[in-house]
């Protein structure tokens, strides 16, 4: 299979893929935007399993920058990856590394769980305020990478909730 990278402007919860990715928060027990659409289509086997993923310290079951992976209940979507983006605090707080390892840390398991296709949400780029070129820009290059090195998953999404974020993917990957 060749290795491919597809923009879509879709709501993620539908998408007929092996695994999405959560843009969750340090709790992984759901909130708002992609992360509460998420709990709210997979329904309560989600907040189920997430609740019984341990906790690294009190109230943080995933840490910035890292993943959990959990089934997808009632969703198309076999597994649930969840990663917590940082919140942009202007740029001088390590959120770039901490973006970039969002992207790998959810490619990894995804490869180690056998998954070969992924789509993932725009990470950090609402309520948590990162700029969309930049944030893109790193998750485009984090997949390139990825893809690069010929391991599984091959096939990535880059799943867009609207055409602003679609179109800043397609410039970076220059699609426009």
């Amino acid at each position: 299979m060749n290795p491919s990278i597809e923009v879509v402007e879709a709501d993620i919860t539908t998408l007929d893929v092996d695994t999405i990715v959560n843009a969750a928060n340090e709790t992984l027990l759901g909130g708002g935007g992609v992360d509460g659409a998420i709990h709210r289509a997979a329904g309560p086997g989600l907040l189920a399993a997430c609740r019984a993923l341990p906790e690294t310290r009190r109230g943080v079951r995933c840490p910035t920058g890292e993943a959990r992976i959990t089934p997808g209940f009632r969703l198309p979507a076999s597994h649930v990856i969840h990663t917590v983006g940082p919140v942009w605090r202007g740029g001088a707080h390590g959120e770039a590394g901490l973006l970039a390892s969002c992207y790998r840390t959810s490619l990894k398991l995804a490869h180690d769980h056998g998954i070969d296709r992924i789509a993932f949400p725009a990470i950090s780029c609402g309520s948590y305020g990162y700029r969309t070129e930049a944030a893109t820009a790193i998750a485009v290059r984090e997949v390139q990478t990825w893809l690069a090195a010929q391991a599984p998953p091959q096939t990535i999404v880059f799943c867009c909730f609207g055409a602003t974020i679609a179109r800043a993917y397609r410039v970076v990957l220059g699609v426009v």
